[in-house]
């Protein structure tokens, strides 16, 4: 019961690291705001929550539009009336829209945008003053380790929308710490999740061959990180990046 007692808004809460962070923490304790623009999804890890004998609740919401994301806040706030943590994992990648600057189309550009930066301030915005009143909290962001390396197959507003958020995650982490509140990042390597599913089994192989661990990550492997940075256990980390990346930065190219 690492999170007992402490109420968690996960936004992308109907798929993938979301979900998986809105099953584990409400196991271990944790109210769950689930989060999500599709509400057959958000419904669904709801779903899996009470199956487990955990406490769920599903907002919809776009991350990317200020007032739908104040609105999804108000509503958490009227059922639970205090948030503890913020578990930023919507996200968006288009690789057949996502591409080299010189092939970037501002529409794609924008929303990517949106929906992976400006998502995180909009929850932060909105979810920092609960957490003020609630004497602090904890912030845990998901972001990519592809803010860190340059690929061939580039996908430059995913890429930049991630180096964003590292800045991000460091000026919360120093402007917030006063209050009590610890901002962090996870970036993962490749995980085995629903963002992935254009991937066929060759692919799958490659990549788990490239990854020193020689697997893909699991959802899982990444909402255990996040586990340890919601709960107290880390009450003196703050304004850090953690790779969760099987051993592919340390390896590099």
């Amino acid at each position: 019961m690492r999170l007992e007692g402490k109420i968690v808004f996960v936004t992308g809460g109907g798929t993938g690291i979301g979900r998986a962070a809105g099953i584990l923490f409400a196991g271990e304790g944790a109210g769950i705001i689930v989060a999500d623009v599709n509400e057959k999804t958000g419904n669904e890890t709801v779903s899996l929550i009470e199956g487990r004998g955990g406490k769920g609740l599903f907002v919809q919401c776009d991350v990317g539009v200020e007032d739908e994301v104040k609105n999804a806040m108000e509503k958490a706030l009227a059922a639970y009336h205090r948030v503890d943590v913020i578990f930023n994992s919507a996200g968006v990648l288009w690789r057949d829209r996502d591409r080299e600057v010189t092939r970037t189309d501002e529409a794609v550009w924008d929303r990517v945008m949106a929906v992976n930066l400006k998502g995180v301030v909009w929850t932060c915005k909105y979810g920092i003053p609960a957490m003020i009143e609630a004497g602090g909290g904890s912030i845990v962001n998901i972001g990519s380790g592809v803010a860190h390396m340059g690929f061939t197959r580039a996908q430059d507003a995913y890429t930049a929308s991630k180096g964003a958020m590292i800045s991000l995650t460091r000026s919360m982490a120093i402007v917030y710490a006063g209050k009590n509140i610890r901002a962090n990042i996870i970036h993962p390597g490749p995980v085995d999740t629903p963002m992935q599913s254009e991937w066929d089994e060759k692919t799958r192989k490659e990549i788990s061959e490239w990854v020193p661990l020689g697997r893909l990550a699991t959802a899982e492997d990444i909402a255990y990180c996040g586990l340890f940075l919601a709960s107290d256990e880390s009450s003196y980390i703050t304004g850090q990046e953690f790779v969760v990346d099987g051993g592919l930065m340390a390896k590099g190219r």
